[in-house]
């Protein structure tokens, strides 16, 4: 199988090379091994991790993370754990480090009021509007250009008439 392919050409090399380096990948992906002392720290551990989100990553929780800021809190809050903390002594710890952001879901505050009436606001106007459409298309005002296009005026009809009996006429002028 192997003897077919050209070994010589830049493409075949760099994806020999990609395919070949497709299992390392995976040894860069964070592994907790360390259980903590307890299976309820644990648990809430766990919680904590997926609940905050990791400053460098932007879009991506502690949890799923691989960066070193991400390590680095993960280890943060293991310790804080285990020297007795509540989980809203680490979120408010986190907070006062990192600010809001490191929250996936920040108190509501005057500076994040957004963050928390768009989706319903945009929701209320998609509604609106899917109400205002379906109204129009029962009523029938809502008429389509194809069925406005259909009627002509009196006066288009003459046009069209006379434009027709020229063509039947003389034929085109500008197809010679």
């Amino acid at each position: 199988m192997l003897k077919n392919i050209d070994t010589t050409h830049p493409v075949t090399v760099l994806a020999l090379l990609v395919i070949l380096a497709m299992p390392f990948s995976a040894v860069r992906a964070s592994v907790e091994v360390e259980p903590l002392s307890t299976p309820e720290l644990q648990a809430r551990y766990l919680v904590l991790i997926e609940e905050m989100r990791c400053p460098k990553c932007q879009n991506q929780n502690l949890a799923g993370s691989d960066s070193m800021v991400a390590t680095d809190l993960r280890r943060e809050i293991r310790r804080l754990l285990e020297e007795g903390f509540s989980d809203q002594e680490i979120s408010e710890y986190m907070v006062a480090r990192y600010g809001d952001f490191v929250l996936y879901r920040p108190p509501l505050q005057r500076n994040t009021v957004a963050l928390w009436v768009a989706p319903g606001v945009f929701a209320a106007l998609g509604l609106l509007t899917l109400i205002v459409v379906v109204a129009r298309s029962r009523s029938g005002r809502g008429r389509s250009q194809a069925d406005e296009s259909e009627e002509l005026s009196a006066e288009e009809q003459a046009r069209l008439a006379q434009l027709l009996n020229n063509g039947e006429q003389g034929g085109s002028k500008n197809n010679d």
